[in-house]
């Protein structure tokens, strides 16, 4: 099995340890490069731009350090709807080969209501960063996508906002 190195994105509030236990796992298994980011601050009072950034900078140093021609992206809730950011408008289609998002705020979410800073306002539902994000119509290219949602999110509301057009 030929393994791409794995980055790990985190969601809300939350640090790359949250994965400690999947990252063990995914070593455990055969994944010899895995790392876990920390997005700063973690609080979404920065844009998701900005923490894209973040995302990008760490997915192309895992790229150079393992000299892989692309990697794989995991990401949990706002870091899925982040990394997703970084796909589509940072050039990450060139560096991901498959992308995996986990309960993801992909069209918005009501609880983001609750948090006046910048990136939570772009978490709400029609957002314009959002609107912008699923008019794409190629999101895509030629990057696997994954999308692993449950209908009791509690974070995530409604929950079928964390479905992605194009994604299996």
């Amino acid at each position: 099995m030929c393994a791409y190195p794995i980055l790990l994105v985190h969601g809300i509030d939350d640090s790359g340890a949250r994965f400690s236990r999947m990252k063990a796992a995914l070593v455990g298994r055969g994944f010899g490069s895995v790392r876990a980011m920390d997005i700063f601050p973690s609080d979404a009072s920065v844009s998701i731009e900005r923490m894209a950034s973040q995302v990008r900078d760490a997915a192309c140093a895992l790229q150079r350090k393992t000299c892989a021609p692309r990697i794989d992206l995991v990401a949990f809730s706002m870091g899925a709807l982040v990394a997703r950011y970084f796909l589509q408008r940072q050039g990450g289609r060139s560096v991901v080969r498959r992308f995996i998002s986990i309960a993801g705020p992909h069209h918005g979410t009501l609880i983001a209501y609750l948090r006046q800073n910048e990136g939570s306002r772009q978490m709400r539902p029609g957002s314009a960063l959002l609107r912008g994000l699923n008019a794409d119509v190629n999101p895509w290219g030629d990057v696997e996508v994954f999308s692993f949602w449950t209908p009791l999110d509690l974070m995530v509301i409604p929950a079928t906002s964390s479905r992605l057009k194009g994604g299996a």
